[in-house]
């Protein structure tokens, strides 16, 4: 049995909220930290030619906390490129990163890696699907088309990264077609007291003004069953970080057993990055 901590993030190309200064440093500093077993990072500089210390920021990560790297660079400029990256302090076997552009204006790619785990293959996905609901239903269906064709179901999966899908309209196509828990959905009650008691609030805020028949404060709930009881459990708020009020980012499981999700809000992290970062403790039989 593993125990393994995931940390999605999207790093805002390591500047900060607060005047776009260089966040990197504190940003390593915080992540190393939260001791991550798996980093799903989004907006990583591959290439910065006119700053060196924003430069090849996946390498500079995973070199302070020992980790193996992998890239996906989607878009690509004169000095700077960016995209996704995958860490993780077990072997990655395995990556390819996947073009997933809906258009000319916004690169978009899914970094794809294939981690060893003591004896388990652990597929894990890196995504920042586009501002467009359209594209990112059809980035979507790209990414539900790979994982059937290289995923095979008896291999643990994870998803994990900005989604842009702040009404949360396709988590429906993750739990109904792919078999996919979100960890907020999954995750036992009362894990993260703050979290718990800001959905509970929200809960009987939604209640007082209800219909019948009508979704809950307009977004599609994810239905999760844990243990004999089944949840409705939106995902957190994570942007922006400085007062978290959309639900972006997500991570997504299929093979573990939650043991806690958080999202972290506060200080540091509300100054290193636009987004908040999200931290699961995934249990792997």
């Amino acid at each position: 049995m593993a125990v393994l901590r995931v940390v999605s993030y999207n790093i805002h190309k390591g500047r900060s909220t607060t005047g776009g200064r260089e966040s990197l440093a504190d940003l390593r500093l915080g992540l190393y930290g939260l001791r991550p077993d798996l980093l799903f990072l989004q907006e990583v500089q591959g290439r910065n030619q006119r700053r060196g210390s924003l430069d090849a920021q996946h390498e500079s990560l995973a070199a302070s906390m020992r980790m193996q790297a992998a890239y996906g660079c989607n878009a690509v400029h004169t000095a700077t490129d960016h995209g996704n990256a995958l860490l993780s302090r077990y072997p990655i076997l395995y990556y390819e990163n996947q073009d997933i552009s809906d258009h000319r204006l916004e690169q978009r790619g899914l970094l794809h890696g294939v981690v060893q785990v003591e004896q388990t293959h652990v597929h894990c996905l890196v995504v920042h699907l586009g501002l467009l609901a359209g594209g990112r239903s059809r980035q979507v269906h790209a990414l539900v088309e790979r994982i059937r064709r290289l995923v095979p179901d008896s291999e643990p999966l994870l998803i994990a990264g900005d989604f842009n899908d702040w009404t949360n309209r396709l988590a429906p196509l993750f739990v109904e077609q792919l078999g996919l828990v979100e960890v907020f959905a999954a995750a036992p009650q009362g894990t993260d007291e703050i979290y718990r008691l800001r959905h509970r609030v929200a809960q009987l805020r939604q209640r007082m003004f209800w219909l019948p028949g009508q979704p809950l404060a307009g977004h599609a709930p994810i239905l999760s069953m844990t243990g004999n009881a089944a949840r409705l459990m939106p995902p957190p708020r994570t942007f922006p970080s400085i007062f978290p009020w959309l639900r972006l980012d997500r991570i997504y499981q299929r093979g573990f057993a939650v043991r806690r999700a958080r999202v972290l809000h506060g200080a540091p992290w509300k100054k290193l990055s636009d987004h908040a970062p999200l931290v699961a403790d995934l249990e792997l039989p």
